[in-house]
Formats: C-alpha cells, sequence, structure tokens
C-alpha cells in the first residue's frame, strides 16, 4: 500500500516540531525563527524530511554546545545529508 503525503503549510511547521519535541520529553522552544524558515525550505514541509533534518540539526547544535538551533545547523545538516 501506498500513500502520498502533501508537506505541510509554512504556519504548521512550528506546531508540528512543538509536538514532536513534547513526544521527546521537552516543551522548550529550540529552533530559532530563521532556523524554521531554513528547515522549510529544505523539506518543502514534507514529514519524513522534516523529521530527518531537525534531528540531524540538534545534534550539529549539540556537538557546538548551542542552545538553540539556528539556520547555520539546519545548513550544515542539510550539507552532511547530501
Amino acid at each position: 500500500m501506498r500513500y502520498h503525503i502533501s508537506g505541510f503549510a509554512k504556519e504548521e511547521l512550528l506546531p508540528y516540531l512543538k509536538h514532536r519535541l513534547e513526544l521527546a520529553g521537552t516543551q522548550m522552544d529550540l529552533f530559532e525563527q530563521p532556523a524554521l524558515e531554513a528547515l522549510f525550505q529544505a523539506t518543502n514541509g514534507l514529514p519524513r524530511k522534516i523529521n530527518l533534518l531537525a534531528h540531524l540539526s540538534l545534534n550539529v547544535a549539540a556537538l557546538q554546545n548551542a542552545q538553540l538551533v539556528s539556520a547555520e545547523h539546519i545548513l550544515t545538516a542539510v550539507e552532511e545529508t547530501g
């Protein structure tokens, strides 16, 4: 069985990320506004891509001891995924 899920609209990205972060055990806002824009642009709002890129971006930010994910962290994660 196959099913196509269309991408989220830009205004749906933040609520989706907040939901995913709550499932992971935090209610903190971990993404800067420019990072949200970069994440949306890089993923076209596709949930599977958002999940992967957000996870990698959180790892990049953690390795740099950053408290928030920036647009630069998103871009680094995009480069690492090819």
